[in-house]
């Protein structure tokens, strides 16, 4: 596998960040004979069907392979594809690390990892090492160290390496950053954000019986933002992280773990086995950072209390601001009214990015997912920089 030098990659990396953030590359024109892409995805629960169901959609594609601890799990994957009219794939089942043989057999370009979080780390890498594109489920990985191998990796083979964080692709995110690098907000100065999702009743926990499902084991061990690139994702393109300008300060803090053992006295009874576990994580964590170049930002992690759904995505420059949760904006000398909100739909059309279509909408998460694995599977015929990268 060919090495390139660090600043080699930056360049090439430099140039998808910039695709993603101004004008995308336009990389069907740069692949005219439309190679089929074959494809391998490791982890057919939930997430990983939605990818399946999302890639079958897309032409010239080829589901070769797929893998799942759970035989019924990945025997139901493969059957999907053949009801819906294509070869069926190699199924991988044999115990935790059969998605090694699956890489090292199967020749494939690109792999959709949508296992457990603990392993997504140790499959891209070994990806990468058979040059195979890795598109990652998030987080990507949960250590320090997991994220310098996967930055050395990719520099080492040149095989690009990409977060499926499908937040980052929304429609509103990416006209707001449309906007944001034609100057309309100034000078960006602060953003917030947050991941507010009570999954509590159907993600940590069964709904039915309380029992743990397996992100559970988390909110017993660590204390700390156990999801932040949904809320991230989108603000690092809008602040230039990476890009220009890098984080310098972190400081954080949580709350009580209050909401997760109220749920259960509320929902089971004060004796159901998890109503008087002692879990570490906070139901709220707090983080602000500071850039280099000044700028700031505020995380919230709260998945633990009841309330509805919010993303809180803020961004707010020397020429106005853009709220999310208030699906509303301000900007001087554009808004009729002084200081008076007024509705961000109409710019989100105007300023529309031409990955986006309104023929997306019917897909999962509103288009979001289809848009992202589009730009990803294009990056993979045309051999090129992925829309996220390492950095």
């Amino acid at each position: 596998m060919k090495s390139i030098s660090r600043r080699g990659f930056i360049e090439r990396g430099t140039i998808a960040a910039l695709g993603l953030s101004v004008l995308p590359i336009d990389l069907r024109a740069a692949n005219p004979e439309r190679k089929t892409v074959k494809v391998g995805v490791i982890g057919t629960g939930g997430r990983g069907m939605s990818h399946i169901s999302t890639l079958l959609g897309m032409e010239n594609i080829e589901i070769n392979a797929v893998c799942d601890l759970t035989r019924s799990k990945a025997d139901s994957a493969a059957d999907y594809c053949v009801k819906a009219g294509k070869p069926r794939p190699n199924v991988y089942c044999r115990d935790e690390n059969t998605w090694k043989e699956l890489l090292d057999k199967e020749k494939l370009d690109c792999v959709i990892i949508a296992t457990y979080w603990d392993s997504h780390a140790a499959i891209a890498l070994h990806a990468m090492k058979n040059g195979i594109y890795p598109g990652i489920e998030v987080p990507a990985a949960l250590t320090v160290e997991d994220t310098w191998q996967l930055v050395e990796t990719s520099e080492k083979t040149g095989i690009p390496c990409m977060m499926l964080e499908n937040w980052s692709f929304r429609q509103d995110n990416l006209a707001a950053l449309n906007m944001k690098r034609q100057g309309m907000f100034g000078e960006i100065v602060h953003c917030h954000c947050a991941h507010s999702h009570d999954c509590i009743d159907h993600w940590f926990f069964d709904s039915a019986t309380g029992a743990q499902k397996w992100p559970a084991e988390y909110l017993l061990k660590y204390n700390r933002d156990q999801y932040p690139t949904h809320s991230v994702g989108p603000i690092l393109s809008w602040m230039d992280i990476n890009c220009g300008d890098i984080f310098t300060e972190i400081y954080s803090t949580a709350s009580a773990s209050k909401g997760i053992n109220a749920y259960f006295k509320r929902k089971f009874g004060p004796d159901h086995s998890n109503a008087n576990l002692k879990y570490r994580q906070g139901d709220i964590v707090t983080s602000l950072l500071k850039t280099k170049m000044g700028k700031t930002l505020v995380i919230n992690y709260d998945m633990q209390l009841p309330r509805p759904y919010s993303n809180r995505w803020l961004l707010e420059g020397t020429l106005g601001v853009y709220d999310e949760e208030k699906s509303s904006i301000y900007l001087v000398g554009k808004s009729p009214q002084y200081h008076t909100w007024e509705p961000w739909k109409p710019y989100e059309e105007k300023y529309n990015h031409t990955w986006w279509s309104s023929d997306f909408s019917a897909q999962s998460h509103g288009g979001t997912d289809y848009v992202m694995l589009n730009q990803f599977i294009e990056a993979v015929r045309a051999k090129g920089p992925t829309p996220i990268d390492v950095y």
